[in-house]
C-alpha cells in the first residue's frame, strides 16, 4: 500500500525538522511532502537545506489551500491512501499504521481519535468539541467522537474527490458530507503531543468563530449540499 503524509506547514520553523527527521529515520515505509504555505519564517529555508521534498506556495492559502495541494500531488503521484499530518509535532506517525490497516479493510476516511477509549476531559475547548459531536450526529447519525482531529488518513477514491472539488477542506463538515454521501469513516484511538514551539492559530476568539462557522455549516449549509457518488 502506497501512502503519503501530507504535512502543511504555516511559520513552522521551530518545529519542521524534528518532525521531518523523524518520519525520514523511524519511518521510511510512508512517504511524505511538506506543503509549505507560504510562510513569513524559515520554513522554506530549512526544508531546502535539508533537501525534504517540499511544495512552496508562495503566498498563503490557509489550511484548505494547503491540504488541496497536497491531495492534488497525492492523486498525480498515484498513491493508495494521504494522511493529513501537523508540522507542529502533535501528531505521532506510529499511529499510520493502524489507520492504513482500516483503509486496506474497507474504511473510506480514518480520523485519528483521541477519545475512543479516553474520556474528554472537561475543557471549554472539548466543549466545543462535544457541540460538532452532536451536530455530526444530529445529520448524519453517525457518532465521531473526536471531530477536530487534525490527524486523517483518506481512502484512493477520496483522495480523488478532494483533489478535484472546492470547498473541501480537512474539516468537520467536510467529514459530515461525506458521512451523508455513504463514506465509511471509522476512528482509531491514538495519543497526541503538546506543540513544542510556537503559536497555534486558534486563539479565543478564533476558536469561538471557528466553533460557530463548523456548527452552521454542518447543520445548515451542509443539507443543502448536493450529494457526490463515492
Amino acid at each position: 500500500m502506497k501512502i503519503l503524509i501530507i504535512i502543511p506547514a504555516y511559520n513552522e520553523e521551530g518545529n519542521i525538522e524534528r518532525v521531518v527527521k523523524n518520519l525520514i529515520d523511524n519511518y521510511p515505509q510512508f512517504d511524505y511532502v511538506v506543503v509549505n504555505d507560504g510562510s513569513h519564517d524559515h520554513t522554506t529555508e530549512i526544508c531546502r537545506k535539508n533537501n525534504f521534498n517540499l511544495l512552496d506556495q508562495p503566498q498563503n492559502l490557509g489550511l484548505a489551500g494547503a491540504f488541496q495541494t497536497g491531495m492534488r500531488y497525492a492523486l498525480k503521484c498515484g498513491y493508495d491512501a494521504a494522511v493529513q499530518f501537523d508540522g507542529d509535532g502533535q501528531h505521532r506517525p506510529e499511529f499510520i499504521q493502524a489507520m492504513a490497516d482500516q483503509i486496506s479493510a474497507g474504511a473510506d476516511i480514518v480520523i485519528a481519535s483521541r477519545f475512543v477509549t479516553e474520556k474528554k476531559p472537561k475543557t471549554l475547548r472539548m466543549a466545543g468539541s462535544n457541540i460538532l459531536e452532536n451536530s455530526i450526529k444530529l445529520t448524519t447519525g453517525k457518532n465521531v467522537s473526536d471531530p477536530t482531529s487534525g490527524m486523517r488518513m483518506y481512502s484512493k477514491k477520496i483522495i480523488k474527490i478532494l483533489a478535484t472539488n472546492i470547498n473541501m477542506g480537512p474539516e468537520p463538515d467536510t467529514l459530515a458530507y461525506f458521512i451523508r454521501c455513504g463514506a465509511d469513516v471509522r476512528e482509531t484511538q491514538v495519543k497526541m503531543d503538546e506543540r513544542i514551539a510556537g503559536e497555534s492559530y486558534l486563539n479565543l476568539s478564533r476558536s469561538i468563530s471557528y466553533m460557530l462557522t463548523m456548527c452552521v455549516s454542518i447543520l445548515l449549509v451542509g443539507c443543502f449540499r448536493k450529494k457526490i457518488e463515492l
